[in-house]
């Protein structure tokens, strides 16, 4: 199964359609906030993609009606996603962690950072897939992919 994560588009409709029409074959597209309208614009273009994507609101999805964080069971795998400006994911992980654990989930998604982070810890498999618009750390957009089979997770980020 192969689940593409995005976050922080933040009005850049060229990158986020980018990105999704090359991986029109994933399972799933999951949209960590920041872009909602956007994500929009996209499923009104392409209706059919619709039943693909998951998304939660964002700091900057006013007056969204979009849940805050979502939990998606996948393959004997829960993934809990959230934009993550509720979680306070600027200065540490533990408050999302905690939430991921209270949900009985084991991979962790999280945006509002525009910074790229990966890591195994606690338990976890935690992805922030950076912004595939405006990144903040001097690399380049990016997104995230994660393959889920019988024999593991694997994620990776890319550049868009």
């Amino acid at each position: 199964m192969r689940i593409v994560v995005i976050s922080d588009s933040h009005g850049n409709y060229s990158a986020l359609s980018k990105v999704i029409d090359r991986n029109t074959d994933a399972d799933w597209i999951l949209h960590l906030g920041d872009g909602e309208r956007d994500l929009d614009r996209y499923i009104l273009a392409n209706p059919m993609m619709e039943r693909k994507i998951i998304h939660v609101a964002g700091n900057c999805d006013y007056n969204s009606l979009s849940p805050n964080s979502f939990v998606l069971p996948c393959l004997g795998h829960s993934i809990f996603f959230t934009h993550g400006h509720l979680y306070g994911v600027h200065g540490s992980l533990e408050r999302i962690k905690a939430e991921a654990k209270k949900n009985n989930c084991d991979i962790i998604l999280y945006g509002h950072t525009h910074v790229r982070f990966m890591s195994c810890e606690d338990g976890f498999h935690i992805m922030c897939p950076g912004s595939c618009s405006c990144p903040r750390d001097g690399k380049k957009p990016s997104f995230g992919h994660i393959d889920l089979s019988p024999s593991g997770i694997v994620m990776n980020i890319a550049d868009v």
